[in-house]
């Protein structure tokens, strides 16, 4: 099978780049990292002037979680993102759930925690490493949350982790759509 047939053809506004300035991308990502870590209202910040996507939400993680070691359910729950961003049923070679396969099995073998891949190793810049990018929707948090519980052995999440990020950012998403809609 070639590679453009297991791209799933995406609509214009499905096809986004991750982007903007980086001083406003940087204000997003900074509140989306604090929205990630707490309840509550969402007060929409005035740099938010588009849908944050997949590959932003996995950036934001960086700045919560991104010192934490990599184990399998952060590899499934990135992998998990990147199919939803993609489109794609299998593993882009050389992308962020590429990187954190490799990182996850790496860690497992490796003793000292400042020896192993953190996050923040696999996740900078993973806007430029997706393919392809959409907004971040409540199914694809949901996706998320799953494949990441599924891989822990305690059965939970972790705050400001991957999918806490992606959460954020669909409940901010949730909340623009809901905000720009003509009352």
């Amino acid at each position: 099978m070639s590679r453009e047939q297991l791209i799933r053809p995406q609509s214009e506004e499905e096809q986004v780049k991750c982007g903007g300035d980086v001083a406003s991308k940087e204000a997003v990502l900074a509140h989306l990292a604090q929205v990630g870590q707490q309840d509550g209202q969402i007060a929409l910040p005035h740099e938010l002037r588009s849908s944050i996507t997949i590959g932003e939400a996995l950036e934001a993680a960086v700045l919560t979680a991104g010192n934490k070691p990599v184990d399998y359910s952060d590899a499934a729950a990135i992998q998990a993102a990147e199919v939803r961003a993609t489109g794609r049923t299998n593993i882009v070679p050389g992308g962020v759930a590429a990187a954190a396969q490799s990182a996850a099995t790496r860690n497992a073998r490796v003793t000292r925690d400042e020896d192993k891949t953190k996050l923040a190793d696999v996740l900078s810049e993973a806007c430029t490493k997706l393919p392809a990018d959409k907004p971040v929707t409540r199914r694809d948090a949901e996706g998320v949350i799953g494949a990441e519980l599924r891989n822990d052995p305690n059965l939970t999440t972790r705050p400001g982790g991957v999918a806490a990020s992606l959460a954020a950012a669909a409940r901010l998403n949730q909340t623009m759509n809901r905000n720009s809609q003509p009352s």
